[in-house]
């Protein structure tokens, strides 16, 4: 890892801690550098790979990490949440898409994942994603979703 401020080649480790729930690892660092000596942290995280999405047409893309962390901001938009906390639930998510399957999923099965772990999170950041991913069309389905969602 090179140093961010004189970009010498060489910077070692001083410390290492596990962060978000231990996936992922922040690393405090020094440049090797005799005269600089700059201090500063890195985070090294599991990144999902070689998992394909499969489409509600069909279609096949990769994952995105970012779609799923977008989606979501969108549902928990004005709502009291951490970057921390965000980062806990999208890896929460993550862990449970790599025990679903190898090598595909599909996109509606990352849905009822991200469901199951945005009720537990944030319920009315779950009824958001809830109404617009099942599609709720009228008052009767969303106030049925509510009920449900009260008895847990």
């Amino acid at each position: 890892m090179r140093c961010p401020v004189c970009n010498y080649k060489s910077t070692r480790v001083i410390d290492s801690r596990l962060f978000t729930d231990g996936m992922a690892v922040r690393r405090r660092r020094e440049c090797e550098k005799e005269k600089c000596g700059f201090r500063f942290s890195t985070v090294e995280e599991m990144e999902l790979l070689d998992v394909t999405v499969v489409k509600r047409n069909g279609r096949r893309e990769a994952y995105s990490r970012e779609k799923l962390t977008h989606g979501l901001k969108k549902a928990l938009e004005k709502r009291p949440y951490t970057d921390v906390g965000l980062q806990r639930l999208v890896h929460m998510i993550e862990r449970d898409v790599q025990k679903s399957r190898g090598g595909e999923i599909t996109s509606a099965e990352i849905g009822e994942i991200l469901m199951r772990r945005l009720k537990g999170f944030d319920k009315v950041a779950y009824i958001r994603f809830a109404s617009v991913y099942q599609s709720f069309e009228d008052l009767e389905t969303f106030e049925k979703e509510l009920k449900k969602l009260g008895k847990t």
